[in-house]
């Protein structure tokens, strides 16, 4: 059908059937589904330490990614603390709770280790709830664990200095949300004959364009995309290996355009989809060679097992493993493993004696070490142990 006198797609007649080119899909579901396929597959062939810690990686990178899709900030030792807590991962010293970001985890971790349960409209007030413990989005009070009224006037995404905003899109006025919620928790939870990542796909924008809540749909339709993928993933351990939200940050610009283009389209959302699956294929890929730094990471402590660290020593090769930022000197060690710049160098000193550690190339004013290629094989009769944090 062409397109009507109408400005937004949830104002056309046939709303809310949607319609795409299944053929024209045909190639990039296929990859998608393939890369899908071949993650699983390597995860579980990996042991249970690779796995955990690649879930770990990914778990964090989606809470990250999800809320900076937004514009907002969190710190990422207080992220990866959060999950490992709540997944009872030992990663050494946890950060203090931050109920900002406890909220956002508990709403991630929801939706994928219960990916099966039923999303209702509880569920959904709780995760909203969750994500704006304060009852403020920044400095404005918002309502929360409850479906926006319009009080303020019609929920509009907006950008531009007052004055000469631009809107970008506005979604049904609230009164509507009593008819569309509950058609949209129906649709959820009934089985389709739609693939179930397209079914992501279209839950993702159909959640989007009805913006049920004053803030937070953004978050939320992803973390709902995120729960029908991972029922697809076929576990039901709630393991998420990799971050669909991560990819969508990387495209953000690309996500708010496509975004706007199809809510002032057709119901035809075929391109939608289109760019759906080629950054779900993207985010796969990711997720791949982010295994290869997990495998390479368990055959690095392999290599040193048996190995005299200190838990200082180990803390800190990790966080060389993990991507280091910036140079490591010995005063950032020592601030870094709450020592004195002697203990620091002390520490230091033993890596480089082991083989682990090396100067850097390069000059400066302060002598900086990374980690040493090839590292010394380990003694074949040592115990494997497990690597320490």
């Amino acid at each position: 059908m062409e397109r009507g006198d109408y400005l937004y797609i949830w104002e056309a007649p046939e709303w809310p059937d949607w319609r795409y080119d299944l053929a024209a899909l045909a190639a990039p579901l296929a990859a998608a589904a393939g890369a899908q396929g071949l993650l699983l597959g390597r995860m579980y062939d990996a042991g249970v330490a690779q796995r955990t810690e690649a879930n770990l990686v990914a778990l964090t990178a989606d809470v990250l990614k999800t809320s900076e899709i937004e514009g907002e900030s969190l710190n990422p030792h207080s992220v990866r603390s959060s999950i490992a807590r709540r997944l009872g991962v030992d990663i050494g010293a946890l950060a203090p709770v931050d109920r900002h970001v406890e909220g956002i985890v508990e709403m991630t971790l929801d939706a994928t280790q219960h990916c099966y349960a039923a999303l209702t409209r509880g569920r959904l007030l709780g995760w909203h709830a969750a994500l704006f413990p304060t009852g403020y989005s920044g400095l404005s009070p918002i309502r929360v664990g409850t479906y926006r009224d319009d009080a303020r006037g019609p929920m509009q995404v907006v950008s531009g200095s007052a004055g000469r905003q631009r809107v970008h899109f506005e979604a049904p006025p609230a009164p509507r949300l009593k008819k569309e919620m509950p058609r949209f928790l129906r649709w959820v939870n009934t089985h389709s004959d739609h693939h179930p990542i397209i079914k992501a796909g279209i839950a993702h924008l159909w959640f989007v364009t009805l913006h049920p809540f004053d803030d937070g749909n953004g978050r939320i339709a992803r973390a709902i995309g995120d729960m029908l993928l991972a029922r697809m993933d076929g576990t039901d351990s709630g393991r998420r290996f990799y971050s669909l939200s991560a990819q969508i940050q990387h495209e953000r610009r690309s996500y708010y355009e496509i975004l706007e283009r199809t809510q002032k389209g057709t119901l035809d959302i075929t391109e939608w989809l289109a760019w759906f699956l080629r950054n779900l294929q993207s985010a796969l890929d990711a997720a791949l060679h982010t295994l290869d730094a997990v495998l390479a990471k368990s055959r690095f402590w392999q290599r040193i097992a048996g190995m005299p660290l200190n838990e200082r020593q180990s803390k800190l090769v990790n966080r060389l493993l993990d991507g280091f930022d910036g140079k490591l000197t010995s005063s950032k060690w020592a601030a870094i493993a709450k020592c004195s710049p002697d203990t620091a160098l002390r520490d230091i000193n033993e890596l480089m004696a082991l083989g682990v550690l090396q100067r850097s190339e390069g000059g400066g004013r302060s002598t900086a070490y990374e980690l040493a290629e090839p590292m010394p094989a380990p003694d074949a009769a040592a115990p494997v142990p497990l690597p320490q944090r």
